[in-house]
């Protein structure tokens, strides 16, 4: 009887355990053979109105073009934020950065703060996080921008594989071996880095590689480039290209987006070459609006730059590119954010969101392919130092510290100069009701950056912004 009984245990427990597997099993429901490869692509500082696709005919990108008119490009794309590390903090955990006090840039510790904290705070998981126990292989290839100290390192944070650096920018050309900031040597643990020729050719060959080692496997690769952030540098071949150009700084920007294009024209074709091209989603954006005031980009038709919240700052090209699955040439116009790749990237992984994730961001895909008939968002807010901001269908606040607040009607005031709030004051208490609630909901910045840039940010509202694309002479 004992015996019998023993058996009947084992039985059970054999039986319970594999029940409890098959139900963590419901969030790898894919196989790895249907399973996408997933490559996130993201410019740094580019401006809205440099692609061919949003109305350049200045500065050429057939390959970025080409991702749009065979993918979806959504038109009104935005980030989290205006400004680099915050934006990445964002659309990296699938949360708006304030929700966890990450509401600056990274720019040294201030008084009264830990510097341990200066980072993205290790309770936050990261798209590979996320991916990683469905199987699989994550690599960065470029800047991170998340913290410098070991314990926020991409290589704790889920990534299998790191080429490139932890800081906000680097020189273009070969680093110094002792060299500090943008003359950093380029880390790797999966091999001794050559000595930088030009970065973004470099991130570029990068991927690639990555491309080729793991073909077989799901991948999961963020190419992030820091073309066009500055430094202003270019190659000569580049330069001679855009010799028409009279600025000498907006003919280097040109250049370089030229060689950010070039380069991710490598990267699909060696998706193409690996035979994976087909089920690889292929996601590119900006991290934030172009700094026209340093890098001579152009962010038209929308008025503002990076570090602000008008259009300018975070309206930003976005497009989604997967043959296998999403409808070609599709625009895509309700307005989407970077907090929806985190549970898009789950999905279709296999993986299944919750309500305990707390995700800010949606599934995108059913909302392409016309499955889920309702915009993704009800409204889009965002916080960032001294500034707040809340889109809500067509209409947008922004709420300053020394100001009324400003109320746009975007469809027919793409510029955002005609300010509403006086003339449309329910609207204008409506949305500040929100966003304030919103606001006053958020935890303290877990650090501060300098406050200098609190009076520079102020001073960028009221400056003038080309808004029209410049003649070819």
């Amino acid at each position: 009887m004992l015996r019998n009984n023993s058996y009947y245990l084992l039985f059970f427990l054999l039986y319970f355990s594999t029940g409890v597997y098959a139900i963590e099993q419901t969030n790898s429901l894919l196989t790895d053979i249907d399973k996408p490869n997933i490559i996130l692509i993201v410019a740094d500082d580019l401006g809205f109105g440099d692609l061919g696709i949003n109305g350049s005919t200045q500065i050429k990108t057939p390959n970025i073009d080409k991702l749009a008119k065979t993918g979806v490009n959504f038109t009104e794309g935005y980030v989290t934020s205006p400004v680099c590390s915050p934006s990445r903090a964002g659309f990296m955990t699938g949360k708006n950065q304030v929700s966890f006090g990450y509401d600056n840039n990274i720019g040294g510790s201030q008084l009264g703060f830990d510097p341990e904290f200066l980072g993205l705070p290790i309770s936050q998981k990261t798209i590979a996080d996320y991916l990683k126990p469905l199987g699989y292989i994550n690599g960065l290839i470029g800047k991170w921008h998340l913290g410098d100290a070991p314990q926020f390192h991409p290589l704790k944070r889920g990534f299998d594989e790191f080429w490139g650096y932890t800081g906000g920018g680097h020189n273009y050309f070969p680093s110094e071996p002792d060299g500090k900031r943008y003359n950093i040597p380029i880390q790797s643990n999966y091999k001794t880095p050559n000595p930088l020729t030009y970065i973004t050719d470099d991130v570029g060959n990068e991927c690639v590689d990555f491309i080729q080692r793991h073909q077989k496997d799901p991948f999961f690769l963020f190419a992030s480039f820091n073309a066009p952030h500055t430094p202003m540098q270019a190659v000569a071949e580049d330069l001679a290209l855009y010799e028409a150009i009279p600025d000498k700084k907006r003919r280097t920007y040109a250049a370089m987006v030229h060689r950010l294009d070039v380069n991710i024209g490598k990267i699909m074709q060696a998706l193409e070459l690996a035979g994976v091209a087909e089920n690889t989603l292929v996601v590119f954006i900006s991290d934030n609006g172009g700094p026209v005031d340093s890098n001579a980009s152009l962010n038209a038709p929308y008025r503002g730059q990076k570090g602000i919240l008008l259009e300018g700052g975070i309206h930003v090209p976005f497009i989604m590119n997967w043959p296998k699955k999403l409808p070609t040439g599709t625009v895509y116009n309700k307005a989407v954010s970077t907090l929806d790749f985190v549970p898009t990237f789950m999905e279709i992984a296999g993986g299944k969101v919750s309500e305990s994730d707390n995700f800010d961001g949606v599934n995108l895909i059913p909302f392409i392919t016309k499955e889920n008939k309702v915009v993704p968002h009800p409204n889009l807010k965002w916080r960032f130092t001294i500034s707040a901001a809340i889109r809500e269908g067509d209409w947008k606040l922004v709420r300053l510290p020394d100001r009324l607040p400003m109320l746009y009607h975007l469809p027919t005031d793409t510029i955002e100069q005609n300010n509403l709030a006086l003339k449309e004051v329910a609207k204008t208490e409506a949305l500040l009701k929100k966003l304030g609630t919103w606001d006053v909901h958020l935890p303290h910045p877990v650090f501060l950056e300098g406050a200098i840039w609190k009076r520079r940010q102020l001073g960028l509202y009221d400056a003038e912004y080309p808004v029209t694309q410049p003649n070819n002479e």
